[in-house]
């Protein structure tokens, strides 16, 4: 008996040509590079090493564009702006050893922030592996294991034929709800060694769907509907899977206010009567979303940021709706659906049919938001408001910006408008220092349409700036605005609040603009005064530029304490 997907499977004379007569010179690596091409890559990232040059020297011989950064953890960082603008598994290739261990605190942010990265790195020669110490060169007794805690899955080569199936697999993991890095590593000498396999064609790694159960949305679907004060948390995970169109559809219909978490930033328009905006360390918006009958939060796990620093003690009935199974009822009981958040408010809006009626919703956000207003306003910090205001007016709306763990980001996540899903990225998944310009290169090449905006301090800005040479090797659309206060601005702020004064936070940095030069980059210093016409003039050049902002920003004050 003769099945269809018997028939699609059949290779057809020419394939079994092709197949039979691969063409001479052809490595482990062109195997990596075709399945890649194979799997729809057109980009990737990396920075080669003595193991891994199988896999660079095949790239040649390729149709993949070379992304090379000049540090691992830059690399990796611009894989995770490729992967979270595309929505595509955004490969990374890295040596053994140091430079592997280097890409692994971008690749917590990527998990973090559920960004679908594919890091391929290099292993020392298979007659080495097993555990013991063998003399190699960048050699780890178990370098699978010091990914294991961080990456969603680790896939391990260990002869030419697995190479395929194990790239796909990954592939197929970083793309399946939620999203999130993956790890394969292949022997130099697999690399190396010199393949009489078939040129790799036909790839199958379609990810997996997370729908939510039916039974739990028709429980769902039943508490929405007849809530007295619904209200919704958007997080990042509305991003990721493309639903804030849903999201509006299912708020408008419930007449339910909005709150995005800063990871989802973008999620629910900013000034539509129903968004709370993203004023989640304010006491006020705190309580109000305390004050909910039922609360639905899609694609966010509560955590630290999103909850006011653990102070959020709902008293409604919660639902949670979340792809990453350890994050659901984590922080708080719930009714928990394991989907992706597209699929499972898709499913809210097919049950939830009628509009729930409620004339003073609007008019309660607009409360809330009055009481924000007046709080930010009584702390006297017009120049914080005033730079960031300036960044917002030089900036297109369709362009990405991309922040670092700097004070005007944390600004940012609060009380900036990113007018546009997927539009605005920072590093609050795992909060490490350096994301900023990187990222904006990933972001980029992801998207050469438009230029790219890079917020960075001074701090932030001295881990990546090698990248400058990036920008400039690939002449990308990348404006860096670097605010410089003379040192690690928010930890002294931190400090002085805790202990009195400040330790290990005051930097001796270099004059930025005369750096950026250097590098052949464009560089301006600005005031706040000049701030938003000398960022639009930059953002409109073509190519990378540098506007430095000396100045000491202050954050609003803490709000979590009552």
């Amino acid at each position: 008996m003769t099945h269809d997907h018997d028939l699609v499977l059949r290779p057809t004379p020419e394939q079994t040509e092709a197949a039979l007569s691969p063409p001479p010179g052809r490595n482990g690596g062109d195997l990596v590079v075709e399945t890649l091409t194979g799997l729809g890559a057109t980009t990737v990232f990396g920075l080669p090493g003595q193991h891994a040059l199988g896999m660079f020297d095949a790239l040649r011989r390729s149709d993949l564009a070379y992304i090379g950064l000049r540090v691992e953890n830059n690399a990796g960082f611009a894989a995770d702006a490729y992967g979270r603008i595309t929505g595509e598994a955004a490969p990374l290739l890295l040596s053994t050893g140091p430079g592997a261990l280097t890409s692994l605190a971008a690749l917590q942010e990527a998990a973090a922030a559920s960004a679908p990265v594919l890091a391929i790195s290099s292993q020392i020669p298979g007659a080495g592996l097993g555990g013991g110490r063998h003399g190699y060169l960048h050699e780890l007794p178990d370098q699978q294991a010091s990914f294991r805690g961080v990456v969603k899955s680790v896939h391990t080569v260990r002869t030419q034929s697995q190479i395929p199936s194990a790239i796909a697999e990954a592939w197929e993991s970083a793309l399946t709800a939620p999203h999130g890095p993956v790890w394969v590593e292949i022997p130099q000498d697999v690399l190396l060694a010199e393949t009489a396999l078939p040129v790799v064609t036909a790839v199958d790694a379609a990810p997996h769907d997370l729908p939510p159960r039916p039974e739990l949305t028709a429980v769902a679907a039943d508490l929405l509907a007849n809530a007295a004060r619904p209200v919704i948390i958007a997080g990042g995970g509305v991003v990721r899977s493309d639903a804030s169109g849903k999201l509006k559809q299912l708020a408008e219909r419930l007449n339910a206010p909005v709150v995005t978490t800063f990871g989802g930033k973008g999620a629910f328009p900013w000034n539509h009567p129903l968004s709370l905006q993203s004023w989640l360390e304010d006491r006020h918006t705190t309580d109000f979303l305390e004050d909910a009958d039922v609360l639905l939060v899609v694609g966010s796990g509560l955590g630290e940021l999103s909850s006011n620093y653990y102070t959020f003690k709902p008293r409604g009935r919660v639902i949670q709706i979340e792809a990453d199974l350890g994050k659901l009822e984590s922080n708080h009981p719930a009714l928990g659906i394991h989907a992706d958040a597209r699929l499972a408010l898709s499913a809210l809006l097919e049950t939830i049919t009628e509009p729930r009626q409620d004339a003073t919703a609007a008019d309660r956000v607009r409360t809330v938001l009055d009481l924000v207003r007046e709080r930010i306003d009584a702390q006297e910090l017009t120049l914080e408001q005033r730079v960031l205001a300036a960044v917002r007016e030089a900036l297109p709306d369709r362009s990405a910006s991309f922040w670092d763990m700097t004070i005007l980001a944390y600004w940012a996540w609060s009380a900036f408008d990113a007018r546009r899903p997927n539009t605005m990225h920072s590093a609050q998944g795992a909060g490490g220092l350096g994301y900023a310009f990187p990222a904006a290169i990933g972001g980029a090449v992801a998207d050469p349409t438009h230029p790219v905006l890079a917020v960075s301090g001074d701090g932030g800005a001295l881990y990546s700036i090698a990248e400058l040479a990036t920008a400039r090797q690939h002449d990308l659309d990348v404006t860096w605005l670097i605010v410089d206060d003379g040192g690690y601005g928010i930890l002294r702020e931190y400090m002085t609040d805790a202990f009195g004064q400040s330790t290990a936070t005051e930097l001796t940095r270099p004059d930025y603009v005369a750096l950026a030069e250097s590098f052949g980059v464009p560089g301006v210093r600005t005031t706040p005064d000049t701030l938003a016409a000398d960022l639009a003039k930059a953002l409109a050049t073509p190519g990378p530029s540098v506007v430095v902002l000396p100045a000491l920003l202050r954050m609003f004050a803490p709000t979590h304490l009552g």
